[in-house]
């Protein structure tokens, strides 16, 4: 619920009164005033969130109107008492012009929000560079970037180009703050060679879309559900947001500071799989609550700017992931890896000479040219009843893993390491 404060003309209160009660309001109450040498009336008004954008569109017919809208909820009782538990668990979602405000509020400042992406930048870089993982996650809670994420799908569903605009501008230029500092600090310590932490983040699995899609429904949801309905917080979604954001922008600043351009397009396309993909998900739920071109207080909205957003969002989604399923191993070698670890699993039980223990399957940090090289290292224990010896099982198997991933149209050079353990023999 919502509290409001609505000052009109002397002798106009009465007709807020009447509109608020139409628009169920509670709580409600009228006081005469001055506003300078102007006497006014002042209604205080509290109203079901739903109702909100309903009470200012009539309450518009009202010559010099001021609104003051609390942008936080507040409990309204009345009698009887005996119904408040039913009246304070009836909690509704934001209204849409809430939202809306709250976005373009959120767009204001830029030293701070540059201040913030600079340091989401060193926190980034550290993590990476040390391979520390709750510094990335630091990273996440300080990164600047779910804000205009989301206002370019609020923008987008509500038809403005010019927030639309200004939300790109500041998603790009936060993007860029944060890639040049990890660049720059890469260039300062003098980094020659990626870490283990940046090479796994630059692994990308061919279910990465889902991140986004995800991280926009959550921001979208949190949005614009009453802050006392939710027991999810804004930091954690925002994180979420943030979270397939931040360590590709450290890892396109840090690998191009060393050279590994292999390494930066594939933080480049994670950027842009994240801003098309939250935007796709985000603005659907933005829509579905109601959000739309032309509402109260508002008219610069373009009915046809939401489906063609939605159309170029759809088209560059599929735009990038044709480039990654078309890109293979490049773009898919977290799952690249998986399936190798699986065949090598097959492969070892079809030997019928040895029981497979463990196998380690990444892709090597080094970049050598026209070769994607995928190395194994497999742990595997000698079958009962198997006299061939331990050389010629080694032999066999790495054969038989090689040829099986070759065969399964990978595109990688496949360099297999087979160990072959005894158990203790028992005295």
């Amino acid at each position: 619920m919502r509290q409001l404060i609505v000052q009109v003309p002397r002798g106009c209160g009465k007709n807020v009164l009447n509109i608020a009660k139409d628009c169920k309001g509670t709580n409600l109450a009228q006081l005469e005033a001055n506003s300078g040498d102007q006497l006014i009336d002042v209604v205080i008004v509290h109203v079901s969130n739903q109702r909100v954008e309903e009470l200012l569109g009539k309450l518009e017919e009202i010559d010099n109107l001021h609104v003051t809208m609390f942008p936080h909820g507040v409990i309204a009782l009345k009698p009887p008492a005996s119904e408040t538990p039913e009246q304070v668990t009836n909690v509704q979602e934001r209204s849409p012009i809430e939202v809306f405000i709250g976005g373009l509020q959120s767009i204001g400042s830029w030293r701070g929000f540059l201040g913030y992406a600079a340091t989401a930048g060193v926190v980034v870089w550290i993590g990476l560079y040390t391979s520390t993982t709750y510094l990335l996650v630091a990273a996440m809670l300080i990164a600047p970037f779910a804000g205009p994420a989301m206002n370019v799908a609020i923008a987008t569903a509500k038809g403005d180009k010019k927030l639309l605009k200004r939300s790109l501008l500041r998603y790009f230029v936060a993007l860029l703050v944060t890639i040049l500092v990890a660049a720059a600090l890469s260039l300062i310590f003098q980094q020659e060679i990626p870490t283990s932490l940046m090479v796994q983040n630059s692994q990308i699995s061919a279910v990465a879309v889902l991140l986004p899609l995800a991280a926009g429904v959550a921001g979208a949801l949190n949005l614009m559900q009453s802050e006392r309905s939710s027991l999810v917080s804004g930091a954690a979604t925002g994180m979420l947001v943030a979270a397939s954001l931040a360590p590709p922008a450290g890892l396109v600043g840090m690998a191009g500071a060393i050279g590994r351009w292999d390494m930066s397009i594939n933080g480049i396309f994670l950027l842009l799989l994240q801003l098309v993909g939250i935007n796709l998900s985000a603005a659907i739920i933005f829509r579905i609550y109601g959000l739309s071109a032309q509402g109260v207080r508002y008219q610069r909205g373009k009915k046809w700017l939401f489906p063609s957003s939605v159309a170029i969002t759809i088209v560059g989604l599929i735009g990038l992931l044709t480039w990654q399923l078309w890109s293979s191993p490049e773009l898919q070698r977290s799952t690249r890896s998986q399936r190798a670890t699986a065949q090598i699993q097959k492969a070892v039980n079809e030997s019928n000479l040895a029981e497979l223990i463990e196998a380690n399957v990444r892709f090597t940090r080094p970049s050598i040219q026209r070769q994607n090289t995928l190395l194994g290292v497999v742990y595997v224990q000698r079958k009962s009843g198997v006299t061939v010896s331990d050389r010629e099982i080694r032999q066999r198997l790495t054969n038989a893993i090689q040829n099986r991933l070759l065969q399964q149209g990978f595109n990688i050079t496949p360099l297999i390491d087979v160990s072959v353990l005894e158990s203790p023999k028992r005295s």
